[in-house]
Parts: C-alpha cells; sequence; structure tokens
C-alpha cells in the first residue's frame, strides 16, 4: 500500500518546483548506469536491498534483463529528503550502447542534470564522450560518478595513493571533455570537483558511496575500504556509506531546479519571442502559464495505446484539457495524466511545471512534438528539433512466414518506428522487400525480438547489409525533362553541397519547415550560399538534398510546385548508381514550359519529367556511393598493440591517434561499416580477449575509387537490377 500514498506525497511537493530535480544517468555501455538506478529505487523504498544491484529494475523489457543492458529510456519519480526537506527527483535511466543512442538525445530534453557513471578501471570511453557532449548540446548539467571502484581493489590490487590518483586522472578527463564541449558560460561553472562534492565514488554492485563531503564528515580513510574488501565485511559498507544517499544529495545540491534551469535551457531550446506570454511563462517555469509540453518519447502500450512522455515546461496539464500539436497540426485531448514508477504509470488529477508526465489520448504526437493550450496555437514555436548523433545505416529485409501475416507485420513495424524513431522501414516498390533499418546490428536484434514478443509472428530475414548513400562530386550538366505527353520541360541540373551547409543541417539549425527568411539568412552567412539561391529553396528531404528554384516568370509554376517537390523527393530515394538514398545533393530547378490546361500537368506528366532530368545531370556529375565510417576507440596493453592495428588496417581502416596511459594504449582510429561485422571476433583472437573497445558512428565517405564499380555491380546484382550503370541518354534521350 505503500505505492499509493507516496504518489499522493509527491504530487504534492512537485508543485513547489524548488524541491524537484529532473535528473538522468547516463554512461558508456556496462559502466553499471542501471545498477546505479537500482541502489537510488532501494533508497527511495521501492525495491528491497536484497535485490538492488540484481534485480535491473529499470530493464523492465524481459530482453534488458537477458542482455544485461538497457535499450530503452525508463522513467521514475523518487522522494529524498535532504537537510530535512523533502525533495522529488524524476529519473530517467538511458542506454549506453551506441546503438541506442537515439533514445538518450530525446530523454535529456527532460533532464536538469546528468549523472555521468564511469567505470573506473575502464575510465573515459567513446560513449562517454558523446553522452557528454549530447548533454551540454541540451545545457544539461553533468555530475560524475565513479563506479566500480570494487575493481581497483581486488582486479588491480592498487594501494590508497594509487586509487586516489586514478580518481584524479578520471575527473582530470571528465574536465577536459566540459572544456571542450561546452558554452563558454558554462565552462568554468560545470567543471566538476572533489571538495564541493560534485563527484561521488563507489560501487553499485555492493551499493556503497561516497563524496569527499561525506567521507570527511563520517571520518572514513580510504584505507577502511580497503580493508573492508580484504576482509570481506564489505556488506557492512552499504550500510554505514548507501550509494543512494550520496547520489541524490549530491543531485538535491548541485543540479538546478527547474525554474533556474530553464531560465537558460528555453533560450537553446526554444527559439520563439522570450518577451511573449508563452516565452516568459517557460523562462519563469510558472504553473500558472500556458500548457507547455516538450515530448520526449512515445511508447505503445497493448491496454492504453499510445503513452506520450515529456517535460511540462509551463502551465499545469490536467485530463480533460484541449491541447495543440504543433508539428503533426492536430488538436486532441488529454484523457489521462500520470507519473512514472519506473513499469507503471500512476494517474492523477494534475502535473505541473517543471516536472515528467505521462499522458493518454495524444496518439498523433511523437518524438520531439510541441505540445502546447489549444488557445496559443496561432502563437506557439516548435521546440528545436532533436539533433541526432548517428543515422541508421545497417538494414535487413523481412517478410513473414506466412504471407497472410503482413499487414499485421507492417502495423508493428509501423509502431516501432513510431517509438523510435531512429530506425527507419522501407517499402522497396520494385522489389516489394520490406527493409528495416537501424544503428547496428544490435539495434535491430533487439528489434526483432521485440517485433516477436509483440505480435507472436515467425519472420524470415535476410543477413545485414550496409546502406550506403549516393552523392556527386562535381556540377552536372541542365538537361531538358519532358513530360510523356511532351507538353512540359524542365531544365534541371545538379551539384553537390558544401561541407558547411551538411553540417548545419546535421545540427538542426537548417530544416524544411523553417521560415525562409531566417534560413536564408543562416546560409548566407555560415554556408557561403549566394541570397537568391538561398531564398529560392523549395524543400529539403530527410537525407539533406535540396531543391532550388532559379526560374523567373515562369507562368503556371505555382501550380505544380507541389508536384515538382513530390517528383524531387521520389528521386532522391533511389539514386541511378544502385537505387541507394541520395544525400547532400543541391537540385537546381533553371527554368519551366508548362501547359496552360491543368489537364496536361497532372502529377502523372510532371513527376516523370523532374525524375527523368535529375538523373540525367546526376550521371555527368561524377556520381559516386558514400560508406558509412565507425570511430572506433581500443584500449589495450602495449604488448598486444600491434595485433589491434593488424586488424584495424586489415579492415581498410585508418588509425588517427595513439596515447599512452600508464601500461596502457589507447588506438583511435576508423573502420568502414561494411568491414566491421566479424570484428568482434577477429580483435578477441588477436589481442587474446585484452582489448577494451567502442564504436561509434563518425561520417559518410566516399567509396575509394578502385572498388567503386565492383560494389555497384554487387549491389545492383543483389537487388536484381541489370548488370550496366545508366548513362544519362536512359533518362534523357538527346534528339
Amino acid at each position: 500500500m505503500v505505492r499509493f500514498k507516496q504518489v499522493s506525497e509527491i504530487v504534492k511537493i512537485m508543485r513547489n518546483v524548488e524541491q524537484v530535480r529532473n535528473i538522468g544517468t547516463l554512461a558508456h555501455v556496462d559502466h553499471g548506469k542501471t545498477t546505479t538506478s537500482d541502489s537510488l529505487l532501494m533508497g527511495a523504498g521501492l525495491l528491497s536491498p536484497k535485490v538492488a544491484g540484481k534485480a535491473l529494475a529499470l530493464d523492465y523489457v524481459e530482453i534488458e534483463q537477458l542482455r544485461q543492458m538497457t535499450v530503452k529510456a525508463a522513467n521514475i519519480s523518487l522522494y529524498h529528503e535532504w537537510q530535512g526537506k523533502p525533495y522529488v527527483i524524476n529519473l530517467v535511466d538511458t542506454p549506453g550502447h551506441v546503438d541506442f543512442t537515439g533514445h538518450v538525445t530525446r530523454s535529456l530534453r527532460m533532464m536538469d542534470g546528468g549523472i555521468v557513471v564511469v567505470d573506473a578501471v575502464e575510465g573515459v570511453m567513446t560513449q562517454t564522450e558523446t553522452v557528454v557532449r549530447q548533454a551540454l548540446a541540451e545545457r544539461v548539467r553533468p555530475l560524475l560518478y565513479i563506479n566500480k571502484v570494487d575493481r581497483l581493489i581486488r582486479e588491480l590490487k592498487l594501494s590508497p595513493r594509487e586509487i586516489q590518483q586514478r580518481f584524479v586522472e578520471i575527473v582530470k578527463e571528465f574536465n577536459g571533455l566540459i572544456d571542450l564541449y561546452a558554452e563558454p558560460q558554462f565552462r568554468d561553472k560545470w567543471k566538476v570537483d572533489f571538495k564541493k562534492g560534485q563527484v561521488a565514488f563507489g560501487s553499485a554492485l555492493h551499493k556503497w558511496g561516497l563524496t569527499v563531503p561525506i567521507a570527511i564528515e563520517k571520518g572514513v580513510k580510504f584505507d577502511y575500504i580497503i580493508d573492508a574488501y580484504e576482509k570481506g565485511y564489505y556488506e557492512e559498507l552499504a550500510k554505514d556509506f548507501p550509494l543512494y544517499v550520496a547520489l541524490l544529495d549530491m543531485v538535491v545540491e548541485h543540479v538546478p531546479n527547474p525554474r533556474e534551469a530553464q531560465k537558460y535551457r528555453i533560450p537553446k531550446l526554444w527559439h520563439g519571442d522570450l518577451n511573449s506570454e508563452i516565452g516568459k511563462a517557460m523562462v519563469e517555469c510558472d504553473p500558472d502559464g500556458p500548457t507547455v509540453v516538450a515530448v520526449s518519447k512515445v511508447t505503445v502500450d497493448p491496454h492504453a495505446g499510445f503513452v506520450v512522455t515529456g517535460r511540462v515546461f509551463s502551465g499545469t496539464i490536467r485530463p480533460g484539457e484541449e491541447v495543440w500539436l504543433v508539428n503533426a497540426r492536430a488538436k486532441q485531448r488529454v484523457l489521462q495524466v500520470g507519473l512514472y514508477m519506473g513499469p507503471y504509470r500512476e494517474p492523477t488529477e494534475e502535473i505541473s511545471a517543471g516536472n515528467i508526465v505521462a499522458l493518454l489520448g495524444l496518439d498523433k504526437a511523437r518524438a520531439g512534438e510541441t505540445v502546447v493550450d489549444y488557445e496559443y496555437k496561432d502563437v506557439m514555436a516548435p521546440f528545436e528539433r532533436m539533433a541526432y548523433v548517428s543515422e541508421p545505416v545497417v538494414t535487413i529485409a523481412i517478410e513473414p512466414k506466412r504471407s497472410s501475416d503482413l499487414p499485421k507485420l507492417v502495423d508493428a513495424l509501423r509502431k516501432l518506428a513510431i517509438e523510435d524513431p531512429t530506425l527507419k522501414v522501407y517499402i522497396n516498390e520494385e522489389t516489394g522487400e520490406y527493409l528495416l533499418s537501424g544503428m547496428g546490428t544490435l539495434h535491430l536484434e533487439i528489434t526483432l525480438w521485440e517485433l516477436k514478443q509483440r505480435t507472436g509472428l515467425d519472420v524470415v530475414t535476410s543477413p545485414p547489409v550496409v546502406r550506403y548513400r549516393e552523392t556527386v562530386r562535381a556540377q552536372g550538366e541542365v538537361f531538358e525533362g519532358k513530360s510523356p505527353n511532351k507538353h512540359n520541360k524542365l531544365y534541371i541540373s545538379v551539384e553537390p553541397l558544401n561541407e558547411e551547409t551538411l553540417k548545419l543541417m546535421m545540427e538542426g539549425k537548417v530544416y524544411s519547415g523553417q521560415d525562409w527568411r531566417e534560413r536564408a539568412k543562416i546560409l548566407r552567412e555560415y554556408a557561403g550560399w549566394d541570397s537568391d539561391e538561398a531564398r529560392g529553396i523549395w524543400d529539403i528531404d530527410e537525407n539533406f538534398n535540396v531543391i532550388v528554384n532559379m526560374t523567373t516568370g515562369v507562368q503556371h509554376l505555382r501550380e505544380i510546385k507541389d508536384t515538382i517537390i513530390q517528383g524531387f523527393r521520389w528521386s532522391m530515394e533511389a539514386g541511378p548508381l544502385a537505387q541507394e538514398p541520395v544525400r547532400g545533393v543541391k537540385v537546381i530547378l533553371h527554368d519551366a514550359i508548362v501547359h496552360e490546361d491543368p489537364a496536361h500537368r497532372g502529377p502523372a506528366q510532371i513527376m516523370p519529367a523532374t525524375k527523368n532530368a535529375i538523373m540525367a545531370s546526376f550521371l555527368t556529375a561524377k556520381p559516386t556511393l558514400l560508406e558509412p565510417i565507425l570511430k572506433i576507440d581500443v584500449k589495450v596493453p602495449q604488448e598486444w598493440l600491434s595485433g589491434v592495428l593488424n586488424v584495424i588496417t586489415k579492415h581498410r581502416g585508418k588509425i588517427l591517434n595513439m596515447e599512452q596511459h600508464g601500461m596502457i594504449m589507447r588506438v583511435i582510429g576508423e573502420i568502414p561499416v561494411s568491414e566491421s561485422f566479424n570484428l568482434a571476433d577477429e580483435m578477441r583472437t588477436a589481442t587474446q580477449g585484452r582489448a577494451f573497445w567502442a564504436y561509434q558512428f563518425s561520417r559518410w565517405a566516399p567509396v575509394p575509387q578502385g572498388l567503386l564499380e565492383s560494389l555497384v555491380m554487387e549491389i545492383r546484382k543483389r537487388k536484381g537490377l541489370p548488370q550496366r550503370i545508366p548513362t544519362p541518354e536512359d533518362y534523357c534521350p538527346r534528339f
């Protein structure tokens, strides 16, 4: 019965913003985030001390328990007392594996502070760097928790002095990341300091933890902890110095409350007018202002339908309220409001500004949606778009064993793609294949497992293949695309977009629905665009291709604009070389002759004319394939270094940097995704399992010229396409 009493108490405290903290756990995979969260739940009385650390309560999806790793972000509201005052701490446990960085990006929108968990032995790894960078980009304050201190004592047998030295190294590396990625005004303010109690250390598995102020207050020396492990009474440590006290005290003291945090976070996350009524209410975190909720994830509950999780930035949300979804442009009614207790949702009467909420009834909302009080639908600007660090690069074909199950499979895939926007579902019209693209092989494996759990369908999948992108390296010729009835003519050429433009799009600073004046200004100032071209942008698709209208005075062009844009999007889905998606191409419409009778200029006439001219120009612009490249980070004892270097170079990899830390060498390199499928076995063999390593998506790079033709032919063969690369004349015969 305790749980229900807690819910009402928690809701009461939630109304006082000064006593609320929104935090998350962030870390590299396997550094112990969920085990750490278990200790926090135990402190709040939601888990028995016996199972904490082994329960992995926030890994409530069955596969998370089987795999001992987090694949979803889970939420819970905790109660904690500090200096005699009660606090509510809204906690989000996020995944650490590189394939799930999308979940981290979405969760950060809800947090004001993050506990970055670092393994005392492995130190700061690639994914630690990524999550710290993501957190700072969303203005989330990072605090440090050094976990697995027991490994330093048991495995490495370090002396108290050496352990302290190790801590100093980790803090130095961590502060180095803040130096590198934080904005100037936060750089010094957010660096962590042992003396101020902004660094905790301990063992989540054994449930003890300390900060320097707590250690001084209780008079503990490191010798005592080492002694506890050597003599086997380390169970006592959890009673004397519980981890949850160290962490939650650190959070309450050093993470700003929502009102303080929103003062500096809103100007970054929201580009509307800060002096408007809504702007002021969000900056002040006003519970009586207009309702504004930023949606960070959508899950499908088999009984309740879509459950929308988000952060209330202003106002108070109640059941029955009518709201407006800014991106979906839809009016919906909130059916139920609740707060999270791990896998449970507890319905409540209201949730006020500064808290995390679960809503039912908003089935059109998606991650990244802005929900606002219906009365303000015309004045609300959407929140900043979410910029994902990685892209879906590994693809499998999927089909049900029984063809009658196809509709069920398509519906389930659609729901999965809504829950996880980093999953992409394609249907190849020509081959009739259903393709599923994810961040990596593990991402797809987990998705298939979930599909089986939900639908019970037996599916057949192909081995994973890499999805390439097609692009051009030079300016193409202008081609005349004629409509099948010969009454309409479009004059189109293509050229590559420069690096600056692609960077602005990837960071979400330039996008499709943006105000055209603002977009033109950004492109002129930061990417060197000509002002006429920048103003003439019609559309930007999700693979960062742009169509620009440079025509003047063409009659009836306005009426067919949308059809040309559809033709452009259709062309960009599959390029002429190998029918892979096109990336980073600028399509320019130079001139057009349009028939005056609407009957002669429908989609069936305009779309093929657009596509043929784009494809022909594409083939004259030095077309090539881009392949996804991973950044690989390996830590290995010196004597096994040559094995690591051999494996990387054998797989068309490049070594970017090598550093020495004591007896350990750190190698940073790059390796194409297509070469990474058997990497784990080879790396283990070459180093006899002594290497710690991780990789993450880094960038797209042109395929080496020597491999281009054979690769194109291989993909065409796999897709059942003719074994020759088309010529411009195949699309636009020159008479």
